[in-house]
């Protein structure tokens, strides 16, 4: 695969996505494993690079930290709708409709479907089939089925065999410009690095702010560079130039 990154280097700032970046994909959110070295790697870069170290991901902040309890990292939730920054404090958006009755319509509509996964994530709502994925069609259409009623306060957000019911306004790309704009970030050339269609709005935003963008595996994308998978990840990362 071409167009590899340049070596990273302790003067930047970085970004990025977990599933599909920094941890492969299991047949549930629930199932995915984060290695102790993995951890480790992550406390040596936020070591080297200042604390500019930031999580980037579409899962609820709690499910993060608890994945990666021994890294207390600045974290951007939810696709953004909730983030902790360097300092610790956390906002959160709370759109005033209720999913309550979203969240009831999409359980019957699946209930005769056993392979799809409905996760509940607060703020958002993700029906996965990476089970089936002959139900892509199904899930795709279930979710733009409840747009209309909910007074364009929510968006759809496609990934990797999961589509999500989101707060509207609210990407990593925008979460990354408010790191961007704090300690210990401020200043730095910043690097996303992130798999899927909800990390092209961080791609975007590095490219703006001049730095470096980077799409792991395959698949159109506005990012400058390229990684083949989540090994290779960690290789480059590995790589870093003190």
């Amino acid at each position: 695969m071409s167009n590899v990154p340049p070596e990273p280097r302790c003067d930047w700032a970085y970004f990025f996505d977990v599933d599909g970046t920094l941890v492969d994909f299991a047949e549930t959110p629930a199932a995915v494993r984060v290695s102790e070295n993995l951890r480790d790697l992550l406390q040596e870069l936020y070591q080297c690079a200042g604390g500019a170290v930031a999580l980037m991901s579409g899962r609820p902040i709690i499910e993060i930290a608890a994945l990666f309890p021994s890294v207390h990292l600045p974290v951007a939730g939810q696709h953004g709708a909730e983030r902790r920054n360097a300092a610790g404090h956390a906002t959160r958006h709370e759109p005033t409709q209720d999913l309550a009755l979203v969240r009831q319509r999409l359980a019957q509509a699946i209930f005769d479907k056993p392979g799809l996964l409905l996760e509940d994530k607060g703020l958002s709502l993700a029906l996965h089939y990476r089970r089936i994925p002959s139900q892509a069609a199904f899930v795709h259409q279930t979710m733009e089925a409840l747009l209309p009623d909910l007074d364009g306060e929510y968006c759809l957000q496609q990934g990797k065999s999961v589509v999500e019911l989101k707060p509207a306004g609210k990407d990593k790309g925008r979460a990354l410009v408010d790191f961007m704009a704090e300690p210990p970030f401020a200043g730095r050339t910043p690097v996303f690095v992130g798999d899927d269609a909800s990390d092209e709005f961080g791609f975007a935003s590095v490219n703006e702010l001049g730095g470096h963008s980077i799409k792991v595996g395959a698949g159109d994308t506005v990012a400058h560079w390229r990684l083949e998978n989540v090994k290779a990840v960690q290789q480059w990362l590995r790589s870093i130039s003190h």
